[in-house]
């Protein structure tokens, strides 16, 4: 569904892994091989986790091949020979063009509701967290926020002191344009003029 996404770029790698590795049970055209690949081919992957899972489904492998591979036919082989290293981009020591970020943070759910925003400026190229820490340096009272370091990269947990819990089945979720971010604050890269919404809610 949704052009080929299945779940979210995330959960892509595994979801192929496991698609290719059960390719024999289900009819060719139950699912758009070509079309969820693509998906992935036109993702810039940054987090380790996530390079981790999506690369087996990308040489037609999946963790279920580890028990099988032959280590010694590949030990002579340099990396560079097994898969190409992406190019570099982009200049270094040139100031980015600023951009701007309409950024708001909403709870209803919890509490006092609440409902602020802010509009940030921040380098092109930025990512969602520099906006964030943006935010909470100009108006730290409304715009403060805590996270915690995964394997996934930054987990913002609190935001204005409210926090996600488990119990209560809650969390910090982040919209653009209504829909749900298909990447984590540590890697998704707003665009000049963007509005980026933080809405308390349930799962």
């Amino acid at each position: 569904e949704r052009n080929g996404m299945i779940g979210n770029i995330y959960s892509m790698g595994l979801a192929l892994q496991a698609l290719e590795a059960t390719r024999k049970f289900y009819a060719p055209r139950e699912w758009d091989c070509a079309q969820a690949f693509s998906r992935v081919y036109a993702h810039d992957y940054q987090q380790p986790m996530a390079i981790a899972q999506v690369l087996p489904a990308l040489v037609g492998r999946s963790y279920l091949d580890v028990a099988g591979l032959d280590c010694a036919a590949t030990k002579n082989m340099s990396p560079g020979r097994q898969l190409p290293l992406p190019p570099v981009l982009g200049t270094h020591g040139i100031p980015r063009a600023p951009i701007q970020v309409h950024y708001s943070i909403t709870n209803t759910l919890q509490g006092i509701p609440f409902h602020y925003f802010i509009l940030v400026e921040v380098p092109s190229d930025s990512t969602l967290l520099r906006v964030m820490e943006v935010a909470a340096q100009e108006d730290p009272q409304n715009f403060s926020f805590q996270m915690e370091q995964t394997s996934w990269g930054p987990y913002v947990t609190s935001i204005h002191g409210l926090a996600g819990s488990m119990e209560d089945r809650t969390y910090w979720q982040f919209l653009s344009a209504g829909n749900a971010l298909d990447e984590g604050v540590g890697t998704y890269k707003p665009q000049d003029g963007e509005h980026i919404e933080a809405i308390f809610s349930t799962y």
